[in-house]
């Protein structure tokens, strides 16, 4: 059972081996989750000592990823900490302190054997048609371990364990998963196996998050706690994350891309950290949205589900959107002013004016903030900072007008009409909502589509845009006068 009176101290423990996907994120979250849930201690530590997988730059990576979602760590390898250093490559010298406690105790040997003499072993397992098992080739007398050569673990007893996963439950395994695998390598390096075990037991790790993946192992990890007569940390087990469909684990072919991705896509860290921390995660109740605030107050680790949680893009962008609708106008201002492509920041038009009036619009219309790139080579951006170029002559001219009148003469009378009445309104007094005052009757009066229709495409030239009174009461008096006599004229000639 759980000691309620020990700190929680949870940690994060990446291979610098790549990119950051969902499934470590989702991991690092949950663990930082519930270390700020307990008032404990969340740790980053950079299990590196792998250095054939070791990716230049992926540590860098990993920070700036973390940093960009807002899961902080108090201790780690950039701001320190009481256990110091957080890198697995600077502390060779825990493991092999550790490693002579289980020669002391004879529960470690060195390896004699060379990669033939191994390959041999596995030869005469698959010719008897069983498993390899290290354990059934180990040595009758043990030569002193030098650091030359491998030293393995010599399980102490071949036997059935089980254990409590918080999230699946009671778990088992036989005497099959046990076998004396290596701890620390020829080149002085420890296997995963055996350092992650020490620096959980040195930083007072409580709870480990974990993939599923590593299950099968952990009769092997409880056998070295067990030799060494030390209490194992809770293991929280994480659902695997599944590609949209749910048939099968979610992999590079199926969209697990780099976290940092998102955020060049346009993605508010707050609605990524929200959608991850519900993929496997179950509230107990029907709210979807949440703060960082919120998910710390109400996350907890028995809530975490056993089955496969889909990776749905349509439900993360559905999420994004709704915590752009909890932004502030200003910081919702300041995010489209900085994601405007520089093609239309280079219009001579462009200014914060034009971009707070048509934040509204841009935000009706949007998903994540990449989107503004999509609008706007579309051609759905240009027209609120120039001029529309090209009108083209039959679209300007509303579909219904009755095809055997004098199509031409009579969109220019109605636009002309328009005109007049639009330079009576002040530019004071020029607000989509005057404008709308003004015009209305008279659209009504000779038909709405044969009005409204080419305004709106004078103004914007474009045939889904934003309404004519909406899109006037943006562009200023001057503007619209400008673009109306425009399209009069080109009716006109």
């Amino acid at each position: 059972m759980e000691d309620l009176n020990k700190k929680v101290i949870t940690r994060f423990a990446p291979s610098p081996t790549g990119f950051m996907h969902a499934g470590n994120v989702r991991t690092a979250l949950f663990a930082f989750l519930w270390a700020r849930k307990n008032n404990g201690t969340f740790i980053l530590r950079i299990e590196d000592t792998d250095k054939d997988r070791e990716v230049e730059g992926s540590i860098a990576h990993i920070i700036e990823s973390l940093k960009w979602l807002g899961i902080n760590w108090d201790e780690g390898p950039n701001i320190g900490g009481p256990h110091a250093p957080y890198m697995q490559s600077q502390r060779l010298e825990l493991y092999k302190k550790y490693a002579q406690k289980l020669i002391d105790a004879d529960h470690a040997y060195s390896d004699p054997y060379t990669e033939d003499e191994l390959e041999s072993f596995r030869k005469k397992a698959e010719e008897n048609k069983e498993a390899f098992l290290f354990r059934n080739y180990r040595p009758e007398t043990f030569e002193k371990w030098d650091g030359t050569k491998p030293l393995r673990f010599k399980t102490p007893e071949i036997k059935t364990f089980k254990w409590h996963d918080v999230a699946r439950g009671d778990l088992s395994a036989g005497p099959e998963a046990l076998d004396d695998f290596i701890l620390i390598k020829s080149d002085g390096y420890p296997t995963y196996n055996f350092a992650h075990i020490v620096d959980d037991i040195e930083m007072n790790i409580t709870h480990v998050m974990r993939g599923q993946e590593f299950i099968s192992s952990t009769p092997k990890y409880l056998s070295v706690y067990e030799a060494l007569g030390i209490k194992p940390p809770l293991f929280v087990t994480m659902p695997p994350i599944m590609a949209d469909g749910g048939e099968k684990k979610l992999g590079k072919r199926d969209g697990a891309k780099d976290v940092l991705a998102y955020k060049t896509d346009g993605y508010l860290p707050e609605a990524l950290v929200n959608f991850l921390a519900l993929l496997g995660w179950n509230p107990g109740h029907e709210k979807e949205i949440f703060t960082e605030e919120e998910l710390i107050k109400e996350f907890d680790i028995e809530r975490v589900q056993k089955s496969g949680a889909q990776m749905n893009l349509e439900k993360l962008d559905w999420m994004n959107k709704e915590h752009i609708k909890k932004l502030s106008k200003k910081d919702l201002e300041n995010k489209i002013d900085e994601w405007m492509p520089e093609s239309i920041k280079k219009m001579p038009n462009y200014s914060r004016g034009v971009v707070s009036k048509i934040t509204p619009i841009i935000a009706e219309h949007i998903s994540k903030f990449g989107d503004i790139k999509d609008m706007s080579e579309a051609g759905n951006l240009s027209y609120f900072f120039e001029i529309p170029k090209n009108l083209n002559l039959e679209k300007i001219i509303w579909k219904n007008l009755n095809e055997n009148a004098e199509r031409k003469n009579i969109t220019a009378n109605h636009l002309k009409k328009v005109l007049e009445i639009l330079k009576n309104i002040s530019e004071k007094d020029f607000t989509a909502e005057k404008i709308k005052e003004a015009i209305w009757s008279y659209a009504e009066e000779v038909g709405r589509g044969d009005v409204l229709w080419p305004t709106r495409y004078a103004l914007s030239g474009m045939e889904k845009s934003p309404d004519p009174f909406t899109l006037a009461g943006i562009l200023g008096k001057n503007d619209v006068l400008a673009r109306l006599s425009t399209a009069v004229g080109l009716l006109e000639a």
